[in-house]
C-alpha cells in the first residue's frame, strides 16, 4: 500500500512539474511582443525613448536633451544598421570567422567609449554618476537574464 502511494506521490509531482505555469507564459509573450514593438522603431523613435527616460531620470536641462538626442539617434542608427547586416549574413546561413568577431567587438567596444565620453562631456557630474549606476544596474540585470536563459537550455 505504501509502494503504492508513494507511487502516486511521484508521478502527481512530476505531472504537477511538467505542466507550465500560465502565468510565465503570459509574461514570456509580453516581453517578445514587447521585444518586436522595440525593433519596429525606427532610429528617430527609439533615440526619442531614451531620451526622455534619461530626462525623466536625470532631470536633464534643454539643451542636454537635445544633445543627448542626436548622440541616441546616432546610436540607433549604427545599432539599426548593424542588426540588419547581421540578420541577413544569419540568413544566408554564413557565420563571422575569428578575425571579423574580433573586429565586431572590438568596434563595439571602441563606440561605447565613445559613447561614455560624449555622455560625460554633456552630463554635469552629478548627473553623469546617476547615469554611471545605472548603466551599472542594467549590464547586471542583463547578466542575470543571460544567467537564467543559459540555465533553462
Amino acid at each position: 500500500m505504501k509502494n503504492i502511494l508513494f507511487a502516486l506521490a511521484i508521478v502527481f509531482t512530476l505531472n504537477v512539474a511538467a505542466q507550465e505555469h500560465p502565468e510565465h507564459e503570459g509574461r514570456k509573450g509580453k516581453m517578445k511582443a514587447h521585444k518586436e514593438f522595440l525593433q519596429s522603431l525606427t532610429p528617430e523613435q527609439h533615440a526619442t525613448l531614451q531620451t526622455k527616460k534619461l530626462t525623466l531620470a536625470l532631470d536633464l536641462s534643454e539643451q542636454q536633451q537635445a544633445k543627448v538626442l542626436s548622440l541616441q539617434t546616432k546610436q540607433a542608427t549604427e545599432r539599426k544598421a548593424k542588426m540588419e547586416a547581421h540578420k541577413a549574413m544569419k540568413e544566408k546561413g554564413e557565420k563571422p570567422t575569428e578575425e571579423q568577431r574580433y573586429q565586431l567587438m572590438n568596434e563595439r567596444l571602441d563606440a561605447q567609449i565613445a559613447y561614455k565620453k560624449s555622455m560625460k562631456k554633456i552630463l554635469t557630474n552629478e548627473q553623469y554618476e546617476r547615469w554611471e549606476k545605472m548603466q551599472h544596474h542594467k549590464g547586471k540585470q542583463k547578466k542575470q537574464r543571460g544567467g537564467k536563459r543559459m540555465a533553462k537550455k
